[in-house]
């Protein structure tokens, strides 16, 4: 399934956050969205999940979700979400336990993203017992285990130490390599962006307009930390933002 953005723009109490943003998410890639602070990353993935509705333009759902897709968009947020008094088996199946399903069936499905994810030998563990690392495991799990269409990724590793989030982002290449799935990924950190990005798009400081879309050809696998091709892509996504980074940063502290 793809997603198509097409005209859209977006204000708060008649202040413009979004501006005629046009755009195709095509099935089994990752667009990662970067841009300066406040510029309306987090609010273009609220529009594009369906919690709230564009002021102009619209997002279109092209094609059909795989018959097996339990949730055709699915989120993976900061702050993991995990209920505490669950178990990580506990939390993953939780989003299936709404389906009519047999709990036969729930359990093959969370064993398979346990499996896939690293986590069963952690499946009784409670979310107090993980590291921050293996909490945002637990969650891109349970999105998972939906077989979503796409994921909406919403700085998912922004709450990490830098070296969980490098062994975060490995693992999601890993999952990606073994069964491709779609993802809009929004993140500040534009070492993350070229790491994870098949294409990159940028947007300008509010309201948010897009700048540039850039296209990474390397595969996935293939980029690494100090690759000095994706360092090359990520000074000149600075020097692209630079400017307005600062100026927006301004802004808010003058706010």
């Amino acid at each position: 399934m793809d997603i198509r953005l097409s005209g859209i723009s977006h204000s708060y109490d008649g202040f413009e956050v979004l501006r005629d943003i046009t755009l195709d998410i095509p099935s089994g890639k990752i667009v990662c969205i970067v841009g300066p602070t406040g510029c309306g990353k987090s609010t273009l993935l609220r529009l594009i999940g369906g919690l709230e509705r564009p002021a102009k333009g619209s997002v279109l759902q092209l094609g059909l979700p795989a018959e097996d897709c339990l949730n055709p968009l699915t989120y993976v947020f900061q702050d993991f979400a995990l209920l505490p008094w669950r178990s990580v088996a506990g939390n993953i199946s939780l989003v299936l336990e709404d389906h009519g399903m047999k709990k036969s069936a729930i359990t093959e499905i969370v064993n398979n993203v346990l499996a896939r994810t690293k986590l069963t030998e952690f499946a009784r563990a409670l979310p107090k017992q993980l590291s921050g690392g293996m909490k945002q495991r637990v969650a891109i799990a349970r999105a998972l285990a939906v077989k979503p269409a796409v994921m909406l990724m919403d700085e998912p590793l922004s709450a990490l130490d830098s070296q969980t989030r490098e062994l975060l982002m490995s693992d999601l290449v890993k999952l990606w390599t073994q069964q491709p799935f779609t993802a809009v990924y929004v993140t500040h950190n534009l070492d993350e962006a070229v790491r994870m990005g098949h294409s990159i798009v940028v947007l300008s400081r509010c309201p948010g307009k897009i700048r540039e879309i850039i296209h990474l050809e390397k595969p996935l696998a293939e980029r690494s930390y100090g690759d000095g091709e994706l360092q090359f892509r990520q000074k000149y996504l600075w020097n692209l933002m630079r400017d307005e980074a600062l100026a927006a940063d301004a802004e808010l502290v003058n706010v």
